[in-house]
């Protein structure tokens, strides 16, 4: 379909939000008037005096259209998004729950609507102005309220460290990440130099925190999946950390151990002499036929066996992910595998919507909403939410990704006081996060002010080695960003 851009700027949310009810359609953006013939049009016109929407098919026929004068209009992006709603919503018959909203962070417009307004009209503007359900409003104030908390231990000399470490024992099918599966032989041969690089970015990295007088937050290993190391080079990365890093002021130390199949009690037992004081244990369903269909090489039993491990090793602080709409997943299965997570009383469990990036298996299917799967994603979601703070936990972190099923969220819901730091530090970009390893995205926040700037790593393994003087070398741009904030 084309979607046409006349007369206004506001091109970039205008194609985000039409993606919201078309996320695997071929969406042309054509400025002015040169629309071809047999195509879908969304036009998007604004004149002198008025904004205007038409939806025109591929035959010709208008099928929506509105009109609305721009007289005592303060902001006309707003207007034009609702009047773009109301015409998508017509044609594709889909409502989606965040209404307008395209944003990864919907809790945090919520937040600044209530520091401007106060907290009731702050939240009627956020029903009223921007389309959000009821629902999803009293989710986005219940994340936006315990983020304030959160938010405010983070001081203008604080840091934390994401450590990365892209590889995982087979990957999933509905993965988008930067991750190399541990299959590859070639793989397996670069990992003690990938290693040894790695250490050597944390000896650096460990220098030019101490030189700035940094105070380390929390310390967060992700991927892929850290537990794909050894048990022993899980210790040297480890060791490496500690050995470089002052973790006497670290209120959080998380390692993903995600893929119950890396997992023995070695590994647990390294992490926990370690330092580790949360990790997370994702078996995303407790099905097994599930588990096969998206390419999980372990069985539910197996994450269930890890659970146990991972407490007689003096874990208290534990993590299960879900994940919303797996392909054959029912609602009566969802609800299994959320009741068997709570068996467990894991202290955080996160549910994520199935988001169908193009660049994983799954993510090749095309045209607008699925509202068969959407709608199903959404009650499973409800569900979520019902029994999980029937059960004494409260969602404090959500974001949103794009193509994710009815554009629906990934919420982290969590027992009092064991909420992910890391997670709210790094989304509501409280402070700079220091990235090491391939794929690793530095992101750098000005200590008393909101100026962001990012320092990217090498995406893949053999690339972060092989050039590895140039990691070396844009680590300079640290201390020039601090020196800078002066």
């Amino acid at each position: 379909m084309i979607l046409g851009i006349k007369n206004h700027k506001f091109q970039y949310e205008a194609e985000k939000l039409t993606r919201v009810f078309y996320p695997n359609e071929k969406i042309t953006v054509v400025i002015g008037d040169s629309f071809k013939d047999g195509e879908a049009l969304l036009l998007t016109e604004f004149t002198d005096s008025e904004v205007r929407v038409v939806f025109t098919d591929e035959a010709g026929s208008v099928l929506y259209s509105e009109e609305n004068s721009l007289s005592g209009i303060t902001d006309g992006e707003l207007l034009i998004a609702q009047m773009m709603f109301r015409a998508l919503v017509k044609i594709t018959g889909y409502t989606p729950k965040w209404g307008i909203l395209t944003g990864i962070r919907p809790s945090k417009l919520l937040r600044n609507l209530k520091a401007t307004y106060g907290d009731e009209k702050g939240k009627e503007i956020f029903m009223h102005d921007y389309l959000v359900t009821k629902e999803k409003t009293a989710l986005a104030d219940s994340v936006a309220n315990t983020e304030e908390k959160i938010i405010s231990l983070s001081r203008p000399e604080s840091f934390s460290l994401y450590v990365s470490i892209p590889f995982c024992p087979t990957r999933c099918s509905y993965c988008s990440f930067v991750s190399h599966a541990m299959t590859s032989s070639l793989i397996k041969k670069l990992m003690p130099d990938y290693l040894d690089c790695l250490k050597k970015e944390i000896e650096l990295t460990g220098k030019i925190a101490k030189s700035l007088g940094l105070r380390l937050e929390s310390v967060y290993y992700g991927g892929g999946t850290p537990t794909t190391l050894e048990a022993d080079e899980l210790k040297y990365v480890i060791e490496a950390i500690s050995d470089n890093f002052d973790l006497s002021t670290v209120r959080e130390y998380t390692i993903e151990a995600g893929r119950p199949d890396t997992l023995t009690r070695e590994k647990f037992k390294v992490m926990k002499d370690g330092g580790v004081s949360r990790i997370s244990i994702n078996p995303q369903t407790f099905d097994d036929k599930i588990l096969e269909a998206i390419g999980r090489k372990h069985t539910a039993q197996m994450a269930e066996n890890a659970f146990y491990i991972a407490r007689e090793e003096g874990f208290d602080n534990i993590n299960a992910d879900l994940i919303a709409g797996l392909p054959n997943d029912t609602l009566d299965g969802f609800c299994a595998s959320l009741d068997k997570a709570l068996s467990f009383s894991a202290e955080n469990i996160t549910v994520h919507t199935l988001a169908l990036k193009r660049s994983s298996v799954m993510g090749t299917t095309s045209g607008q909403v699925d509202t068969e799967k959407s709608n199903l994603a959404g009650n499973m979601l409800d569900y979520a939410y019902s029994e999980l703070t029937d059960n004494g936990y409260f969602p404090y972190y959500m974001y949103r990704q794009a193509k994710s099923l009815g554009n629906l969220e990934n919420t982290g819901y969590s027992k009092p006081d064991k909420e992910c730091l890391y997670n709210i530090f790094m989304m509501e970009e409280c402070h700079s996060v220091f990235a090491l390893g391939g794929g690793g995205v530095t992101r750098l926040k000005a200590p008393n002010g909101d100026k962001i700037s990012r320092i990217f790593n090498y995406k893949y393994p053999y690339e972060y080695i092989d050039d590895f003087a140039e990691i070396v070398k844009r680590k300079d741009e640290i201390i020039k960003f601090y020196d800078s904030c002066k």
